[in-house]
Parts: structure tokens; C-alpha cells; sequence
């Protein structure tokens, strides 16, 4: 059975999510910002076994501790598209812009693109390719339990930002309505920041989209 918790990290709030299979143990970090001891606290509590790291996009408040969790747990850095190349060569600058720690730049394992299977354990993540916010942004999307990890794509009453370099409005809308809003009313979403919400209700009460 497919279970989460999700861990607000660094002073930007970005929701750093701990997904994994009840009947295996086995699980994975999405978008790890910041803050590794608390993740390593918190995935110690729960006993669980982190088995991969995965990332939507590259922003440094999503992927800031990816590598050093990596090399701790010893797991693949896995996603987002390879479009996101330029934001992980550039974290150095990327840290100062934003002022965080340093982080020093580094390349997933494996990019992923539309229609890739992440597996975890008994459970599985499908991949959409949503850019907008980033070129080369994805969602992973639960299909069994309705529920999505969409990062800075879509957020309760807001979208993401898209005055970015290499952020898009039109491909950022486009994801949304015809990526995730067709996947039904009632699949719920993890965002990057702020509180869950369901696709249903953004399409009928979200003021960017309505």
C-alpha cells in the first residue's frame, strides 16, 4: 500500500515529500531541498529504506540536498527531463541568487521523460512531462491512488512562476489543462509549496486558470 509524508524544508517551505511501499519498507525522497537531518530523522522514525531520490525540476529549494542524501543512502538521483540541464550546471550560482549554502552542481543518474514507470517497491509513479516552469519540469503521478506529485507546475489557488530563465506561461498552462486536469476531479496533488489541494478544485476555483 502506497504511503507519504511530507516534510516542509528550508525558509522557503518547499514540501519535500517521503513516498514508499508499506508492504516492502522500500522508498524515495521527491524533491529534497534542504535540511538533511531532518530527512534522515524523519526517514529513521518512519524505518523505512530509501531506495531512490527523485526530482521534478531543477530549482536549488527541490534538489539542494540530492546529492548529499544520495550519497549517503548510496541510491540514483533520478529525473527531471534532461532540458533542466542548464539549472543543475548552474547551482553555484544559483545558490548565491537565492542564499542558500553553497551547492555544487551535479547531473542525475537518469533523466526521465513522458511516460516513463518509476517503481517503488509494489507501487509505481508515471511520468508526465510538464514543462512551464522549468523546460524540463515532470510530475509523477500515482495512478492507483489518485494522487500526484506536481512540484512548481500547479499550486493551491496559484501556478507556478514562470519569469524564470527559460519559463514559459503558454507551456505552463498547457501542462495543466491538458496534462493533469484530464487525469480527473478527484486525483489529489502534492505541491512544491504550500497545502494539498485536488485537481478538480483548482480547475473550478483556481483565479489563473478559471
Amino acid at each position: 500500500m502506497f504511503q507519504y509524508q511530507i516534510i516542509p524544508v528550508t525558509d522557503f517551505q518547499e514540501n519535500c515529500s517521503i513516498v514508499w511501499c508499506d508492504e516492502t519498507n522500500e522508498a524515495a525522497f521527491i524533491d529534497p531541498g534542504g535540511e538533511p537531518e531532518l530527512l534522515k530523522k524523519a526517514v529513521e522514525k518512519l524505518g523505512v529504506n530509501i531506495k531512490q531520490i527523485l526530482l521534478t525540476h531543477g530549482h536549488l529549494d527541490h534538489v539542494g540536498v540530492a546529492a548529499e542524501l544520495a550519497k549517503h543512502y548510496d541510491v540514483k538521483i533520478i529525473g527531471p527531463s534532461q532540458e533542466d540541464e542548464f539549472l543543475f550546471t548552474a547551482l553555484p550560482q544559483q545558490s548565491m541568487q537565492f542564499g542558500f549554502p553553497y551547492t555544487e552542481s551535479f547531473l542525475p543518474d537518469r533523466w526521465l521523460k513522458e511516460n516513463d514507470k518509476i517503481q517503488i517497491g509494489n507501487i509505481s509513479f508515471d511520468v508526465l512531462f510538464c514543462p512551464g516552469h522549468t523546460p524540463g519540469h515532470i510530475v509523477f503521478i500515482n495512478l492507483k491512488d489518485k494522487i500526484a506529485f506536481v512540484g512548481d507546475v500547479l499550486f493551491k489557488n496559484s501556478i507556478g512562476r514562470t519569469d524564470f530563465p527559460r519559463g514559459n506561461h503558454a507551456d505552463l498552462i498547457s501542462s495543466i489543462t491538458h496534462k493533469l486536469f484530464p487525469l480527473g476531479d478527484d486525483f489529489i496533488f502534492v505541491p512544491g509549496h504550500g497545502p494539498m489541494s485536488s485537481f478538480g478544485n483548482e480547475r473550478m476555483t483556481n483565479p489563473f486558470l478559471v
